[in-house]
């Protein structure tokens, strides 16, 4: 059972955010396992079975580069070549793969303890979904419902990713704004910051809510958009 993230982890992050090389992560690799790795992989499997009892049941793998993220970069194709990513990345996801489906996005940095669910950017057809859905008074009314739920966790849509509707469509108010949207995520802040039951034995009840609130969300893109 998770007991909670240690304070010494958030002090790793932070060591690592100030000293993102190889030579500090190798020599600090044991306590990489000790302090990240290993009560990750704990949170994803105490977790697990409440993942499954969502609608829709979301998936939770603990292992690396399935539900926890890895902490290496890839660096081949960005301009930012630091070679390590300071942060706790874990994903509970619906569909055939983490990075291909909506879902559940905890992250804990050495600054604060965010979350957020959804699918960043949809594929065409889904796009396409997503567009005469949002058009339909009640699937969007039914939309607006899930992103309530989520924002009482605090987590809240982005900037829109449009300055202008998509070509062929026409709408106003809401619609237009969802309208000028490529993806659905709702989520935190960074400077949200700590809530202090992640690193207590209230950890495990706390990320349930978080579960309980953000799930609505997937649920939509699982039932109109994929």
């Amino acid at each position: 059972m998770f007991e909670g993230f240690s304070r010494e982890t958030v002090s790793f992050l932070s060591d690592l955010d100030r000293n993102n090389n190889k030579e500090w992560f190798e020599a600090h690799r044991q306590d990489y396992e000790t302090l990240i790795v290993e009560p990750a992989l704990n949170l994803i499997e105490t977790m697990a079975p409440v993942a499954e009892r969502l609608t829709p049941q979301h998936k939770a793998t603990p292992k690396i580069n399935q539900s926890l993220r890895r902490i290496h970069r890839d660096t081949r194709f960005s301009k930012d070549k630091t070679l390590y990513n300071p942060r706790i990345h874990m994903v509970f996801w619906t569909g055939d793969h983490p990075n291909r489906s909506a879902g559940i996005h905890l992250v804990l940095a050495h600054d604060h303890f965010g979350y957020g669910s959804g699918h960043w950017a949809f594929d065409p057809e889904g796009l396409e979904k997503y567009r005469r859905s949002v058009l339909d008074d009640a699937a969007r009314a039914e939309l607006d419902t899930a992103l309530e739920s989520a924002s009482e966790k605090g987590c809240f849509l982005g900037e829109e990713e449009l300055k202008r509707l998509p070509r062929g469509y026409d709408a106003d108010g809401r619609a237009a704004q969802l309208l000028r949207r490529k993806g659905l995520v709702a989520r935190t802040g960074e400077n949200i910051g700590f809530d202090d039951r992640i690193f207590g034995p209230q950890a495990v009840d706390f990320v349930t809510e978080i579960f309980e609130a953000l799930a609505p969300l997937d649920a939509w893109i699982d039932r109109h958009v994929t």
